[in-house]
């Protein structure tokens, strides 16, 4: 079994990928290689080196076939990438792409609806280092081009935006970025490279929490980078400088989710589409913020440049106290109250985007100065009939509270 040809479906891709008959051999899945010391044959074989890429024994922390078959199946999915590089989280993956392009004076540019991790990494880690963040509004392309200076090196995008889920114009900050010489690097973990596939659309580096939707079950922690050839060896060497590596048993883990994430995404986000739905008809609901509903903020263009979405989008609720949403939250049966998302299991989160934002001018489409309580949910693998009776439920004790 090797690679399915490019124009074969998604499903018949995300079974294939990664799957080459020398890290196979005889069985279906690339067997787990734990391993720290590589040998070799005599002492010309070790004299003779070996190239540093993906396929080629060194040292465990270059990988083995169970992480290469992981790094050739990410790739896989995004045409026109060079590499791919996997890393310990998806904050891992954020701080690698970032630290294996940027360096003392340069600015980075970082979207103003970024997750919150990616901003402490710049305010603590980066601006020590040297490294000047200004943050923009990703809806405000005309202040966005206005932001870049000389020593502008990186933009670092989020669409959808993390809690609010605005979508950007993703192909057009990207060319500006090129045109203006910085590189763009895209967190692209809510769709991913099956609902967006971030370098056909000019970005250099999509990042993914492999933690999400590839892994799929809540069991996993890991990251990844793919790249184009303009970026990837810059990513590679900074990134073998830091000692990055993961576990060939959580590589096995997120090759095996991968299998499986085509059919998954897509019922979390027909369940998600239908609760989006519903909520939009309460009354107590001001504002549901999910790209795939008609009629949302950003909803033309994710009609435009995605092939599919997933599970997770917010709500914000009309006219209420933070002790009614707890109540909301604390009231759902069926909903876990925890961070991430992309697992088999609906979660909630209250959300509050405003103490994060530097540059976002409230209020803005989706989210009124008067409703400010924002709740998150991620729909799971649950049938999206009863996820919508434990809303109401929840709602009508809220209510009755």
């Amino acid at each position: 079994m090797s690679d399915a040809p490019d124009d074969c479906g998604l499903g018949t891709r995300l079974v294939a990928a990664g799957r080459r008959p020398e890290w196979t051999g005889p069985v279906v899945n690339v067997p787990v290689w734990r391993g720290s010391t590589h040998l070799y044959a005599d002492s010309a074989d070790l004299a003779a080196g070996r190239p540093n890429a993906d396929g080629h024994f060194f040292y465990g922390r270059r990988g083995t076939p169970t992480q290469w078959a992981l790094c050739d199946a990410l790739t896989g999915l995004e045409p026109g990438a060079a590499g791919t590089l996997l890393y310990p989280s998806g904050l891992a993956a954020i701080s690698g792409a970032l630290l294996g392009l940027l360096n003392a004076g340069d600015v980075l540019l970082m979207s103003d609806n970024a997750y919150e991790p990616s901003r402490s990494l710049a305010e603590k880690l980066l601006a020590p280092l040297g490294i000047e963040t200004r943050w923009f509004d990703p809806l405000d392309i005309a202040a966005y081009r206005d932001a870049f200076c000389p020593r502008t090196k990186v933009v670092l995008l989020e669409s959808p935006g993390s809690l609010t889920m605005e979508v950007c114009d993703v192909p057009a900050l990207a060319a500006i970025a090129r045109e203006r010489g910085a590189f763009s690097v895209l967190d692209n973990t809510w769709a991913g490279p099956t609902g967006f596939t971030a370098i056909r659309h000019g970005v250099d580096a999509s990042v993914l929490a492999l933690t999400k939707h590839v892994g799929g079950h809540s069991d996993l922690m890991m990251g990844a980078v793919t790249a184009t050839a303009a970026v990837h060896d810059a990513l590679r060497e900074r990134a073998q400088l830091l000692g990055q590596v993961v576990s060939p048993d959580d590589a096995a883990l997120a090759l095996r989710g991968l299998r499986t994430m085509g059919l998954r995404l897509q019922r979390q986000a027909d369940s998600a589409l239908a609760v989006a739905e519903w909520l939009g008809a309460q009354e107590q609901v001001a504002h549901v913020l999910c790209p795939m509903l008609p009629g949302a903020p950003g909803h033309d263009l994710w009609r435009r440049d995605f092939d599919g979405g997933c599970g997770l989008f917010s709500f914000v609720l009309r006219g209420r106290g933070v002790g009614d949403r707890a109540r909301l939250i604390d009231n759902l049966r069926l909903f876990g109250i925890g961070f991430s998302w992309g697992g088999y299991e609906s979660l909630v989160v209250p959300v509050d985007p405003q103490r994060i934002r530097t540059s976002t001018v409230w209020p803005r489409s989706g989210w009124a100065a008067e409703d400010r309580l924002g709740v998150r949910l991620a729909i799971g693998l649950e049938d999206p009939a009863d996820l919508i009776a434990d809303l109401a439920q929840a709602f009508a004790a809220m209510d009755r509270a």
